[in-house]
């Protein structure tokens, strides 16, 4: 089907909370975290800047470009800002507020698919497809949950983001603790 996800595809993830208004995952300023490069946070538009909302699928198992993602796949999300904004990364750790809602560790993105072991990897699971084939499709609902340390905790939304962002975004040990912020939407780019 047309509407499956390939390695090497472009996407927006658009969060779930408060109803799909937490914003886009999106690079905003450079990252003081050490050997990150980008700061990440949501957006109210998947094209704050350009390219700073659209990342790319890649494998992390080695699978070929074009071959469809699969729920349960561990992959790379690359960052096309500037033509390359980096790797989704956790780096650091959460905040103390976060910390008081189950947040484990800060996200920014990074030159290297993974910056130490773990730390740029993400399995993908979708909530549901259809048909019900295990591939991924442009709008289905996703968690991402980061391998570092065998369990660095799925992607979410968390406190006010910085100047042109919506909301911060860090990796929680809770899937969804409240109000879908762990929820994702694909959307192609």
């Amino acid at each position: 089907m047309a509407n499956e996800l390939k390695y090497g595809d472009q996407v927006h993830l658009q969060n779930g909370y408060s109803n799909w208004a937490g914003g886009y995952l999106d690079t905003n300023g450079h990252s003081s975290d050490s050997g990150a490069k980008y700061a990440v946070s949501t957006a109210d538009s998947p094209r704050r800047g350009e390219g700073t909302g659209t990342w790319q699928i890649l494998s992390a198992e080695g699978k070929a470009a074009g071959a469809n993602v699969v729920s349960g796949d561990l992959v790379y999300l690359r960052n096309l800002y500037g033509g390359d904004g980096g790797y989704l990364d956790t780096n650091g750790h959460a905040t103390a507020d976060q910390k008081n809602s189950g947040g484990k560790y800060n996200v920014s993105t990074s030159k290297d698919q993974d910056r130490a072991p773990g730390t740029g990897r993400w399995r993908l699971f979708a909530q549901a497809s259809s048909p019900g084939d295990q591939h991924v499709r442009s709008g289905d609902v996703i968690h991402l949950w980061n391998t570092y340390g065998d369990n660095g905790g799925f992607l979410e939304t968390n406190g006010g983001g910085p100047a042109g962002g919506k909301y911060d975004v860090c990796t929680n040990a809770y899937y969804n603790r409240a109000q879908n912020v762990g929820d994702w939407k694909l959307h192609r780019a």
